[in-house]
């Protein structure tokens, strides 16, 4: 056997190892040691199965509510970055519109109004939309009722959204009109008749949406903007923001810097992502909290490391005596227990890890664990990245190494090893 002192790195790192994994496999004299390695490689492996199946449920949920805004909201938002209202139809705005990237631009304007329906009346965000609305977003298939009709050729129509409706009890092609009242902005107040300052429009609803988050479905009617920008007194080149759908595959952030330099620092150009920041920091917050609170019990259960290695010292006292013989250094010795260690650590993060992807795949496949009834969808949603399940791989070792670590930093004393 060569001596420690005199071999290289790499043939002392492979021989620890052998003798390492030789140490988990083979049986101990005493049997304790062996249930003991099994149940911190059962204790790591379980750790890791929860860490994979709970990121893989928040990467479900978080995917399935950027669907359902997606449904909604589009591709690229333009807004000022100070200020409310600006001109559409500027050489700058016509440039962006013919960009071979842009598929659909459509004008919004977006105020605050009062609703009125028969006795009933609340405050509202009226959305006016143009008529490239329909195909910029998938609203079709979030329709609840009805249609998604703004003008019929006849009459102004409106589309409200399922929670204005419920507080209303409206339906689509009810024959009462629902009407929206707005304050005169080039008008001062009139104190002995009120009503006198706003403006009101009469619309016929002819269908209702449902993107099944409160922001919209409680607030949101959206007309044409036509009907919205005679509501609000705004000229017919006025917006308040530009919403676009790109053409398939497009580069997202090389069109957003392209808009960028074409209309400067005057406007700010939003993402999918970034029109929800918020929100969606909030999941994200909540998934690395879950995550750091799986791991603070990970490395709980990783303790169990910890007893399993010093047993199995005092089993191996009389072999490191025999390689200390030999010529094998501290430092040798220490890295084979460290190695078995990682070992326990590497045997429950691989079964935990294929556990969990195992039953995140029936969860997908076969939604075993439901919601219950009144949620959006029936079963927990699920989506394993390849990203994460490293993620808990590398986690694991690291818990494994502070667990093994432990135990072997003072084998020299256990033992009355000199260095």
């Amino acid at each position: 056997m060569d001596n420690g002192q005199n071999t290289s790195p790499f043939r002392g790192l492979s021989f620890s190892f052998r003798i390492a994994k030789r140490y988990l496999f083979s049986k101990k004299s005493h049997n304790a040691i062996n249930v003991i390695s099994g149940i911190s490689a059962a204790g790591v492996g379980v750790g890791a199965m929860a860490l994979v199946c709970v990121l893989s449920v928040f990467n479900g949920f978080e995917l399935l509510i950027s669907d359902m805004f997606s449904s909604f909201d589009p591709d690229l938002k333009i807004t000022l970055t100070h200020g409310k209202t600006f001109d559409a139809a500027t050489p700058e705005f016509n440039q962006v519109r013919k960009l071979k990237s842009v598929a659909y631009f459509t004008e919004v304007v977006e105020e605050n109004a009062l609703l009125r329906f028969k006795n009933k009346q609340m405050p509202a965000t009226i959305k006016g939309v143009s008529d490239d609305f329909e195909k910029m977003t998938r609203i079709d298939s979030i329709m609840y009722d009805g249609k998604f009709v703004l003008n019929d050729g006849a009459f102004e129509r409106a589309v409200p959204g399922i929670g204005v409706a419920a507080i209303f009890g409206l339906g689509a092609h009810f024959i009462d009109p629902l009407y929206i009242y707005a304050p005169k902005r080039t008008s001062k107040i009139n104190l002995l008749r009120p009503e006198n300052s706003f403006n009101q429009m009469g619309t016929f609803v002819s269908g209702i949406f449902s993107v099944k988050q409160l922001q919209y479905d409680d607030h949101y009617v959206l007309v044409s903007i036509k009907l919205a920008r005679d509501l609000f007194e705004y000229d017919k080149s006025k917006v308040t923001s530009i919403e676009m759908k790109l053409a398939k595959g497009a580069d997202q952030d090389q069109v957003k810097a392209q808009i960028n330099k074409l209309l400067g620092a005057d406007y700010q150009i939003k993402n999918r992502y970034e029109q929800q920041e918020s929100f969606f920091k909030i999941m994200k917050i909540e998934k690395w909290f879950t995550y750091l609170i799986l791991c603070f019990i990970l490395l709980i259960a990783s303790f169990n490391i910890i007893g399993s290695l010093s047993m199995l010292i005092i089993d191996k006292k009389e072999d490191i005596e025999t390689l200390r013989s030999l010529g094998a250094n501290n430092q040798l010795i220490k890295r084979i227990f460290l190695f078995e260690g990682w070992l326990i650590s590497g045997v429950g993060a691989i079964s935990g890890i294929l556990l969990g992807g195992l039953l995140c795949l029936l969860q997908q496949y076969f939604g075993i664990l439901k919601l219950g009834s009144g949620y959006v969808v029936d079963a927990y949603p699920v989506v394993t990245n390849a990203t994460d399940l490293l993620l808990v791989f590398v986690t694991v070792l690291v818990m494994g190494f502070l667990a093994a670590y432990y135990p072997v930093r003072y084998i020299r004393t256990k033992q009355n090893l000199p260095d």
